[in-house]
């Protein structure tokens, strides 16, 4: 730049400012929207255009524009609305969760959080269509999908859905396509989560499926040969571990597809759906690592026969060659895309969570085989120690079969112990008029159910953690879960959950991977904008804030007025 033009420019920055202009309070615009003026007048010539009014006028229809300006408020700066979210957030109260209902507390290693979660070398990269620049998460997908196959226990499973619930929705769709059943009748388990039964009525209705509300138990003793499919929850809602192995033989005599939605932490431990004849088996990864958020977003998983393979909705990650001959990933199906099979899609919704299916496989990377077992046992031995302790202070759990949750009938004490409850600072779940549900997690500890046996014990003298741990400890057999079905078969034994359970190992494989793919922190990425490239730095940091992340969706509404401000 010559000294001329460099006096000229100085000259320009020195010219008078106002204490408004100075506070550049419109700045956000100019750091996050990437054209400069420059950039603005240059794009406008080469179109021949004197001005962007000029450009939207003949770009958008008369017909189509709003008249007037939108109603907005000033300007903020960054620092200005992260300190307004952060007062709202205060508005939000964090209890120790225990309705369950399928989300739960769990803890976020902080090396996945750090590296991961709060990485924009991950959660600015874009669908990986193109498989050259994003061979890192490709393989962070097919640890997913290894993961869930294993858990399971089926054949093949897709790279995530959108939640639970709407892959609840996926396997009905799969189970009509797929039987040969004329029935338009699909069965769905009363103890099925309650968002799920909603999701499904509203996909149902449009399809002329009739739904069948059962209880398990009847279905057991006079199975329903009427029907095209049937959705079984295990464990149920409420806690209760059924037997299901007659049934699905059954029900696969008359030509029913059997899915089950299950909750991959208690898989460790439960044999899997897959050895108990499912079809399909669906659920959320949401324990795995992935806070509550006051209900997501979370990876959702899809799992089926290998038969089959070509029904499942979704993205399929698979192995393949280059013209090197070395090994590399690739979306191997994409059953559903409406870019691909048009009018023929499996289905319309969004078909991944790739971010937190990222952050569910980097979990059970991080823990490994007998972490997870540790992190299950832990919990379903704080949940027999409280069962056992509630029946010794006169309160018998509804379910003797249990992973985590217990469900109580409590007549005219329910709302009473309820509150009781709620002030120590835990949120239980309110089941019809007269029980009450608790569902234990990751992170629950032996202080909490102290606090639950004080409430319900009043002046009673409480039990002893220590000798029921030790009554539990000897004898093994006293599970909550059934001795048929408990889990003996191997899961997650391929390498990489073996390889990297150290902080430094796990941080050098996250790192390994992130460095395979090109996202925004790289270079602009020439394809779409549907992802969270989109987010400024400054609207990611709140999700991280636990008033924020670790809210059930479920909780009492007073616990969520920045939530709902």
């Amino acid at each position: 730049m010559s000294s001329l033009a460099s006096g000229s420019r100085n000259s320009q920055n020195n010219q008078p400012l106002s204490l408004q202009e100075l506070e550049q309070r419109d700045r956000f615009i100019h750091r996050h929207i990437g054209p400069s003026e420059q950039d603005i007048a240059e794009m406008l010539q080469t179109l021949g255009m004197s001005s962007l009014d000029e450009l939207i006028d003949k770009a958008v229809p008369d017909s189509i524009r709003m008249s007037g300006e939108l109603e907005l408020p000033e300007s903020r700066t960054e620092t200005e609305v992260l300190d307004e979210l952060r007062e709202l957030a205060k508005r939000n109260t964090v209890a120790k969760s225990m309705i369950g209902m399928g989300y739960h507390s769990t803890i976020l290693p902080g090396v996945i959080q750090r590296n991961l979660l709060e990485n924009p070398g991950w959660y600015t990269a874009y669908t990986p269509y193109q498989p050259e620049v994003s061979q890192g998460r490709l393989e962070a997908l097919l640890n997913f999908q290894q993961m869930v196959i294993d858990l399971s226990g089926m054949d093949v499973a897709n790279a995530s859905l959108l939640d639970e619930a709407t892959a609840a929705a996926e396997a009905m769709t799969f189970c009509k396509r797929v039987s040969r059943s004329k029935s338009m009748r699909f069965f769905v388990a009363h103890d099925c989560h309650p968002q799920t039964i909603d999701v499904l009525k509203t996909r149902a209705e449009p399809m002329g499926f009739e739904l069948v509300d059962g209880n398990v138990e009847e279905q057991l003793n006079s199975p329903d040969a009427d029907l095209f499919g049937a959705l079984i929850q295990y464990p149920g809602t409420f806690g209760d571990i059924h037997e299901l192995e007659n049934l699905f033989e059954k029900w696969h005599e008359s030509g029913t597809m059997v899915a089950v939605a299950a909750d991959p932490l208690s898989l460790v431990l439960l044999k899997p759906p897959g050895e108990l004849g499912a079809d399909v088996v669906v659920g959320s990864t949401q324990r795995f690592g992935v806070p509550m958020g006051f209900g997501g977003p979370h990876a959702a998983f899809f799992a089926a026969k290998e038969k089959n393979l070509r029904s499942i909705p979704g993205r399929i990650i698979g192995a393949s060659k280059d013209r090197r001959g070395k090994t590399a990933l690739r979306m191997a199906l994409q059953t559903r895309e409406q870019h691909i099979r048009r009018e023929k899609a499996t289905s319309n919704i969004c078909t991944a969570q790739a971010l937190l299916a990222v952050i569910a496989s980097s979990y059970a990377v991080y823990h490994g085989p007998e972490g997870l077992r540790i992190i299950a046992r832990r919990i379903h031995r704080l949940t027999n120690i409280l069962a056992e302790g509630l029946k010794q202070l006169g309160f018998a759990a509804d379910n003797s079969h249990f992973f985590d949750t217990i469900t109580l009938s409590l007549g005219e004490k329910r709302d009473s112990i309820y509150e009781s409850v709620l002030a120590q600072g835990i949120n239980l779940r309110k089941i019809g008029s007269e029980q009450l549900g608790i569902s234990l997690d990751e992170a629950t500890s032996a202080e909490d159910i102290s606090t639950l046996w004080r409430v319900f014990g009043g002046e009673n003298k409480l039990p002893s953690i220590e000798e029921l741990d030790s009554l539990f400890t000897a004898e093994e057999s006293n599970s909550g879960i059934p001795n048929n079905l408990q889990r003996s078969s191997e899961f997650l034994t391929h390498p990489v959950f073996h390889q990297h359970h150290s902080e430094t190992a796990m941080l050098r494989y996250l790192r390994y991977l992130q460095d395979k793919d090109i996202a925004l922190d790289r270079a602009m990425i020439p394809l779409g904008s549907c992802t969270m490239k989109l987010n400024a730095t400054s609207e990611m940091i709140p999700v991280s804030w636990p008033e924020f992340s670790n809210i059930h969706p479920f909780a009492p509404a007073e616990q969520t007025e920045g939530y709902r401000k």
